[in-house]
């Protein structure tokens, strides 16, 4: 019994060499421009946008870049009834990002990034549910949006033009 443990323990302890930890490096972790860029939004007036936009990047108090996001929002309807009331409806939410240095007056990164969503509206007029559900689509499309923005800015060097 001994052996047959010492075996067991030997083999664990020999199949755990590959693991490799998610948090390895910190690059991962940090966001190169919090506390250092002016964020301009153009395009369509997301109310949740603003709010989440000093969470991403901080309040800024020496511009070392400007991030311009330009919002482009598109509605289809993906089906229709025979009365021609809408049952479901696709968003679509086209981010374009520009980071450009202040120091070097350059363009240093820009990116394209799309966030979909669809949605079934529960009647033609006002209806609670279906406006709550809408804003936290809007708000989930956010949020994911920055977070991939954030995420590829971690990958490339800022700082070159």
């Amino acid at each position: 019994m001994n052996k047959a443990f010492v075996v067991f323990l030997f083999y664990f302890v020999a199949s755990c060499g590959g693991v490799e930890f998610v948090y390895k490096n910190d690059k991962n972790l940090i966001n190169p421009l919090y506390q250092k860029t002016k964020v301009i939004t153009s395009g369509a007036d997301l109310s949740f946008m603003n709010s989440y936009l000093p969470m991403f990047f901080g309040e800024s108090s020496e511009d070392a870049y400007i991030l311009k996001i330009n919002i482009n929002e598109k509605k289809t309807k993906r089906s229709v009834e025979t009365n021609q009331a809408t049952s479901n409806l696709r968003y679509e939410l086209r981010f374009n990002y520009t980071l450009k240095s202040i120091k070097k007056d350059c363009i240093t990164y820009e990116k394209e990034i799309v966030s979909y969503f669809s949605i079934i509206p529960k009647s033609s007029g006002y209806n609670y549910g279906t406006d709550t559900s809408l804003e936290k689509k809007y708000e989930l499309a956010i949020d994911d949006n920055l977070n991939q923005f954030v995420s590829f800015l971690s990958d490339i060097n800022i700082d070159s033009c």
